[in-house]
């Protein structure tokens, strides 16, 4: 698209609002091989039922469900065509609706966008949204294969049959355009599986440096294996509700707002256009991008589903300066060039200055608006289908004051065969007003942007 039409531009509006009320999920491992998917799924799904403080028995709950939305990013992983209905099964659901849904990394996210919907739209007063990948039952070299194929077959995987080799040109290109240095990037790596120490369900927790980053194998110049996502098993879940539901079940649930972007799968193809601006930017304010660095919009540097999303959701949420607004970010790092495009398309910095969000110490735990304390894609998990709700639950449990219940109770380590750190810190965010997370798919084909929003602290 060129030039956007007005109905374009219209904003989305739940018909009624949306809350999330519980969620839950398994730890992420590189191989999980004593548990069958549908064993895992249902470990996500009675730790929601049973570990969110709800009001009602899980069964109670559980009786209450009227709709199911399942993701996964490919049936290729476990050779299951129709996945969902062997899940949908063995959670003893049937014979209530259910529906698949394949969009790339951003499954979880719009897993979640059709739940919602299906409550705004009343047609469910209590919509279960899970997600899940399987990604050991096939070689690493195979996984990234299967992986390569959401791009577009025509162009994209024929160059390079894995992720990496799409973003190292961006890499390249971002750097050159806006003249960010590599230890920007590497800043990235570091926090991020820094932050995954403290979490019991991720398997790529690291204490690192810069040095040992840029030191690391590359994988596809210039990124290195750290700077890279981790190939990951698991589920997640979350449980939907309309308003009346959500507070006969919870004391504490958060209202969500989320809203998707797409943009054509072939990069080379994303024809120029005037940038969408954000309630927080002003008219002719990037035009330098295009003037004084011949760089057009969005070019090779900036995810335009990304930005749309954001448009739609900051305005259906009332989010008018980002950074100040929001509590705390959950991005898609599943290279840390792709965390470090979307500061610009989400407004956390203006465009051509993203590296300030990470160099002015805003990004960190204690700054401004904190990113990826969950550990994110580098440091925790990306078992695709589950990553964008298992996203949505960490902030949903920052906002409810539950950080410490799920990351820092040394029986949630020991469930997992794990010990909790004698240096294990709480990153429970002291504001808890309002949290962000951004679902992406490919090299920015589709993107969701959800918020969730915390009524007790703020009135809308």
């Amino acid at each position: 698209m060129i030039k956007f039409k007005p109905w374009n531009l219209r904003v989305p509006k739940f018909q009624r609002p949306v809350y999330v009320v519980a969620a839950g999920t398994t730890d992420y491992r590189k191989r999980y091989p004593e548990y069958k998917l549908e064993e895992l799924c249902m470990m996500a799904f009675r730790m929601m039922l049973e570990e969110n403080e709800l009001k009602l028995d899980p069964l109670e709950v559980k009786g209450l469900i009227n709709m199911a939305c399942y993701g996964e990013f490919a049936d290729h992983f476990q050779d299951q065509l129709l996945c969902e209905a062997k899940v949908h099964d063995y959670l003893g659901l049937d014979p209530l609706p259910n529906v698949g849904v394949k969009t790339g990394g951003a499954t979880g996210g719009y897993t979640t966008l059709v739940g919602a919907n299906s409550i705004a739209s009343g047609y469910s007063d209590c919509t279960l949204v899970m997600g899940w990948e399987r990604m050991d039952e096939v070689d690493t070299r195979t996984g990234n294969f299967y992986i390569s194929t959401a791009a577009c077959k025509d162009f994209e995987t024929r160059l390079a049959r894995m992720y990496a080799a799409y973003y190292a040109p961006m890499a390249r290109r971002f750097s050159h355009v806006f003249k960010v240095s590599e230890e920007v990037r590497a800043r990235i790596a570091v926090k991020n599986k820094g932050y995954a120490c403290n979490s019991p369900f991720g398997h790529g927790a690291k204490k690192l440096t810069v040095e040992e980053v840029l030191a690391g194998r590359v994988t596809c110049d210039p990124l290195h294996m750290d700077e890279c996502c981790l190939m990951s098993v698991g589920a997640a879940a979350m449980l939907l509700c309309s308003e009346e539901l959500a507070y006969k079940l919870s004391d504490h649930p958060m209202k969500l707002y989320i809203c998707g972007g797409t943009h054509t799968l072939r990069v080379a193809d994303r024809r120029n256009m005037e940038v969408p601006l954000l309630p927080n930017e002003t008219p002719g304010m990037y035009d330098f991008m295009e003037k004084e660095l011949g760089e057009p919009y969005p070019g090779f540097q900036s995810f335009l589903a990304s930005r749309f999303a954001a448009y739609m959701a900051y305005r259906m949420a009332n989010i008018h300066e980002p950074c100040d607004d929001l509590d705390l970010v959950e991005l898609h790092d599943a290279f840390t060039i792709s965390d470090l495009q979307t500061y610009g398309d989400i407004g956390l910095r203006p465009y051509g200055k993203e590296e300030e969000y990470i160099t002015s110490g805003d990004a960190y735990y204690g700054g401004r608006c904190p990113s990826n304390l969950s550990g994110g894609l580098l440091g925790t998990m990306h078992a695709v289908g589950a990553t964008g709700i298992f996203q949505g639950a960490e902030c949903f449990w920052q906002l409810q004051n539950r950080y410490d219940k799920f990351h820092g109770e040394p029986k949630m380590w020991e469930r997992f065969g794990k010990k909790k750190p004698a240096d294990w810190k709480s990153l429970q965010i002291p504001r808890r007003r309002r949290a962000l997370w951004i679902s992406h798919a490919g090299v920015g084909s589709h993107v969701t942007c959800g918020i969730v929003v915390n009524p007790e602290e703020v009135k809308e």
